[in-house]
C-alpha cells in the first residue's frame, strides 16, 4: 500500500504499468506500406514477364491506340489530383482535399469505363484463348482490380474527411491511399507500352 502511495506522490506508475509509446507508429506504417508495394511489384512483374515470354514483341494490328493513350492521360491527371488532395489535408485545407479527392475518384471511374469499352473490343479482336489475348486480359484484369481497390480507399478517406477526420497532424490514411494510387498509376505506365507499343 505504501508503495502505491509513493508512486502516486512521485507522479509515476507502479512497475509493469506504463503509457504506450506510439511515436514509432507512423514510421512502422510507412515501412509496412512500402513492403506491400514491393510485393505488389513482384506480382505485376510476373504478369509482365509472362507477356514477354509468351508473345515477345508481337501485338495485334487492331489495338485501340487512341483509347489507350487517353486512359493513360486520365490516370496521370488523377495522380496529380491525388497528390494535391494529400497536400491539401496536410495543410488543413479540407475543402480542397474534398475537391481533389472527388476529382481523383471521377478520373478513376472514367478510366474503368474506358477499360470496359476496350475489353469489349478485345474479346472480338484478340480473345483470351490467343497468346496475346491471354496476356492482355490477365494484365488488364489485374490492374483494373487494383484501380477498384484504390477507388474504395479514396472513397473511404473522402467520407471520413467529410466527417471531420484528418488534419495536419493526422493524415496517414490519406497518405497511404494516395501512395497506393500512385503505384497503380505507375503500374499502368509500364503496362501501357508493354501491351500497346511494343
Amino acid at each position: 500500500m505504501a508503495l502505491d502511495t509513493t508512486h502516486e506522490a512521485a507522479g509515476t506508475e507502479p512497475h509493469g504499468e506504463y503509457h504506450q509509446d506510439m511515436s514509432f507508429q507512423p514510421r512502422a506504417n510507412r515501412i509496412g506500406l512500402w513492403l506491400f508495394i514491393v510485393s505488389e511489384t513482384f506480382l505485376f512483374g510476373a504478369f509482365l514477364s509472362a507477356r514477354w515470354y509468351s508473345t515477345g514483341t508481337l501485338k495485334p494490328e487492331h489495338l485501340n491506340q487512341a483509347l489507350a493513350l487517353g486512359l493513360t492521360i486520365v490516370l496521370l491527371v488523377s495522380s496529380v489530383s491525388a497528390f494535391l488532395a494529400e497536400t491539401s489535408i496536410r495543410y488543413n485545407h479540407r475543402r480542397n482535399f474534398v475537391i481533389f479527392t472527388s476529382f481523383t475518384i471521377a478520373m478513376g471511374l472514367i478510366f474503368l469505363g474506358g477499360v470496359t469499352i476496350e475489353l469489349k473490343e478485345a474479346i472480338i479482336s484478340y480473345p483470351p484463348e490467343t497468346p496475346y489475348g491471354s496476356s492482355y486480359f490477365m494484365l488488364i484484369g489485374l490492374h483494373a482490380f487494383h484501380v477498384v481497390t484504390g477507388l474504395i480507399g479514396l472513397a473511404t478517406v473522402l467520407v471520413l474527411g467529410l466527417r471531420g477526420h484528418y488534419g495536419s497532424k493526422d493524415y496517414w490514411a490519406v497518405e497511404g491511399v494516395v501512395k497506393y494510387w500512385h503505384f497503380v498509376d505507375l503500374a499502368w505506365v509500364i503496362i501501357y507500352p508493354t501491351l500497346y507499343l511494343f
